[in-house]
């Protein structure tokens, strides 16, 4: 994908008959002056505490023998790619607040917007492939451990980050083939697709409907898998005699369908809602819950309903607290 992006852009720089900017200019918030350091103050806190959410449950994860099980297998590439992905967005974003120079090289750019697409594409497939597992734990509990095998687990994430590989170098490679003649100011606190899009003096109709037809494809194919196991799911239950049994499979299932709805909402109001520039405001908005709310709240989706994962992080803390007195 470097190779590509480098010769795209080598081929752009060398077009005679068109003019190309060499960095664009983020806006950010800067419509709102007084608010730059509350803001870098809080992007600043929500970033330390998703770091350290994601990373502290990757870890929890790999040290406790109990989560070495295939729901917690996803759950961990789950909080890498939150991680990743927060990762991609907030360093720059707590730059703009901070310094005068709001610019940002056409290289980094699209190499912002490349990894932020790929991880959105993850997050949501991997949403997905975590329905397809409660679905095989439930519906069929006694073949589990066959049917979820460390190979099949494997495989599934590693589909998962290709199939967003192959759909985020797509968008970016059209994203390549349009000219930016200026004005390059962008505003936005991020390469996002649309915002692209709108600094550029080419013809972004085709641009514009490949993004839409991907984003739908990819959205579809999510909830199709989550809605068609999470069907199956109700029904099995339905058919249990025991009492409480929908009640405990709820339960079980309550963290992941919250992920889910607050997930996939984010992405349909930002891809399929919010389009017009009256809601460029709106689009901030969203945009920074999906890449620095989400990643932050997930973990604790997780984390607050699960006793396994607070016990560990108690027993944690507590060997913290021994080793520092002694």
């Amino acid at each position: 994908m470097n190779f590509v992006l480098s010769s795209n852009i080598s081929q752009r720089w060398n077009e005679g008959n068109r003019s190309m900017v060499s960095s664009f200019i983020l806006l950010a918030f800067s419509e709102f002056p007084y608010l730059q350091v509350p803001l870098f103050l809080g992007f600043l806190i929500m970033y330390i505490v998703t770091v350290f959410e994601n990373l502290g449950m990757i870890f929890i994860i790999r040290i406790n023998t109990k989560f070495h099980t295939p729901m917690y297998f996803f759950l961990s590439h789950l909080s890498f790619v939150d991680f990743c992905y927060t990762s991609v967005i907030a360093p720059k974003l707590l730059d703009l607040l901070l310094v005068e120079d709001k610019t940002i090289s056409f290289e980094g750019c699209m190499a912002q917007y490349f990894l932020g697409c790929m991880f959105v594409i993850t997050e949501m497939f991997m949403l997905a492939v975590m329905a397809y597992d409660r679905f095989v734990a439930v519906c069929n509990p006694l073949l589990y451990t066959v049917a979820m095998s460390q190979q099949l687990c494997s495989l599934l994430v590693v589909v998962t980050y290709m199939w967003a590989g192959i759909f985020s170098s797509t968008l970016t490679y059209i994203l390549l083939q349009l000219s930016y003649c200026g004005p390059n100011v962008i505003n936005h606190f991020c390469c996002e697709y649309s915002a692209l899009l709108s600094v550029s003096c080419s013809d972004t109709s085709f641009s514009q409907m490949a993004c839409l037809v991907i984003s739908m494809f990819n959205e579809a194919c999510c909830l199709l898998i989550i809605i068609t196991s999470y069907v199956f799911i109700v029904v099995t239950v339905i058919k249990i005699p025991t009492k409480g049994a929908l009640r405990k499979a709820f339960s079980t299932c309550a963290s992941h369908l919250t992920a889910i709805g607050v997930c996939h909402g984010i992405v349909l109001l930002l891809y399929c809602v919010l389009k017009s520039k009256s809601s460029l405001f709106l689009v901030k908005v969203a945009t920074v819950l999906h890449s620095m709310v989400i990643p932050m709240l997930n973990p604790l989706i997780y984390s607050l309903r699960n006793k396994d994962v607070k016990e560990t992080v108690k027993r944690l803390v507590y060997l913290k607290c021994i080793f520092h007195s002694m």
